[in-house]
């Protein structure tokens, strides 16, 4: 852990990561929203908006993997400046997307450039989220306020970035859009190699890749709780809802898509927001400084079974209709809003538990197992967001998330707190 000594520079390395990841998670989301919709409006169907997005989260859990070796062996600081280069040169390729290209070559371009950003992402944010545990103050619940608020303002800032992508399509194009998120983000990462405090951790030679693999149940269980509880999130998330929203608002008119193009992304861009702002409160909405270790292990089960029932309710309404219809949508947009802040709170327990169950001398290790969980349950959602979609509409779509829920909650029933020797070990 950091002395007190060295405290003032660790956080100024933590503050500089924190920054860097915000402006990272702003162009990962204006990418997706612009990705989804541009896309979408070349003729492209469910399952193939959903391909688009199947390397990216694929790349997320090998990267996941390989990240929280490379911190343990090269540093912190390596894996974030390797994200922000990444993620740059990827914009820049998917700027060179041809418009004459057919779909098949199209999709598998994108797919191999999304996937390039998936990596980005994931070193950037194992990078960020490592840092807290070696950073944060052990008493008064420090640890869950730290990783609560980074998370949730990362959150805050992603959900920005979809509104970002919607009003760059619609005011630059795609091409004009990505060039200047590539700049932009150039510009970051140089200020960053050029004030980078000290305060990280450098990296040991002797960390061998094997350690990747935890040996302690609680993290199994909490991966395996973190796959279904984010591939519940992203079955609705990335292709099904989007599509319903833009086949309800869009008259098929260049004024109507641009419209639409705001619209849509101006709800996901709330979703997220709201999600960012109740992720940072959940400490205080769970009173989590006055609570020990095993109350907040049980308040994980609790509510992840709460969040079964909104998606499980939304399917009922989904049933009572025969298509698109008002009220629908009305319900749909209030209880994915519900469902959101029920999902921070979950989403916000899991980050703090992982950095709870974990020790500091393999924390890069266990934060990378957890984190490709959490990509591998994106990937399952992705690709049944669109499969679902397609094959049974909204009731089959939301049916899914229901499912998916109920199963992180079963998984999560299996954590246990931990013992004072684990704690201490």
């Amino acid at each position: 852990m950091t002395s007190a000594s060295q405290r003032p520079d660790g956080l100024s390395a933590y503050m500089a990561v924190t920054a860097a990841y915000w402006a990272f998670m702003l162009t990962d989301g204006a990418l997706r929203m612009l990705v989804l919709l541009h896309f979408h409006t070349l003729g492209f169907s469910p399952v193939q908006l959903a391909y688009l997005f199947v390397l990216y989260e694929i790349a997320g859990m090998a990267t996941n993997l390989a990240a929280g070796w490379i911190a343990a062996r090269f540093g912190l600081t390596a894996t974030l400046y390797a994200g922000l280069t990444i993620q740059v040169l990827a914009l820049l390729a998917l700027a060179q997307l041809d418009p004459g290209w057919t779909i098949g070559v199209s999709v598998a371009f994108v797919m191999v450039v999304q996937g390039a950003s998936g990596v980005a992402k994931d070193l950037t944010k194992m990078s960020s989220k490592s840092a807290v545990k070696l950073l944060a103050p052990a008493e008064d619940g420090g640890l869950f306020r730290w990783v609560a608020v980074l998370t949730g303002s990362k959150n805050a800032v992603k959900g920005l970035g979809f509104l970002l992508g919607a009003a760059l399509l619609a005011g630059f194009g795609f091409t004009g859009a990505v060039l200047g998120m590539a700049g932009v983000l150039f510009l970051i990462l140089v200020a960053v190699l050029l004030a980078m405090p000290p305060g990280l951790p450098k990296g040991r030679k002797g960390a061998k890749f094997s350690e990747v693999f935890s040996k302690s149940a609680n993290v199994n269980w909490l991966s395996a709780a973190r796959v279904f509880l984010f591939g519940a999130r992203d079955v609705w998330f990335v292709v099904g809802i989007p599509i319903y929203f833009y086949a309800v608002l869009s008259d098929g008119s260049e004024a109507g898509n641009r419209s639409a193009f705001f619209l849509i992304g101006g709800f996901m861009a709330l979703w997220i927001i709201l999600y960012g702002i109740v992720q940072a409160a959940a400490p205080r909405l769970l009173r989590a400084g006055a609570r020990d270790e095993a109350d907040l292990v049980a308040a994980a089960r609790s509510w992840a079974w709460g969040l079964a029932c909104v998606p499980a309710v939304l399917t009922v309404a989904a049933l009572m209709s025969t298509g698109p219809a008002p009220w629908l949508t009305l319900t749909l947009v209030g209880g994915l809003l519900a469902f959101g802040a029920v999902f921070a709170v979950n989403s916000s327990l899991h980050s703090y538990l992982i950095l709870a169950f974990t020790q500091a001398e393999r924390v890069t290790m266990d934060v990378g197992f957890y984190y490709m969980a959490n990509a591998g349950g994106r990937l399952l959602g992705t690709l049944l967001s669109g499969l679902t979609y397609q094959r049974g509409g909204l009731p089959l779509l939301l049916g899914t998330a229901a499912a998916m829920v109920a199963l992180s909650a079963l998984a999560a029933g299996r954590l246990q707190p931990q013992t004072t020797s684990e704690i201490s070990a």
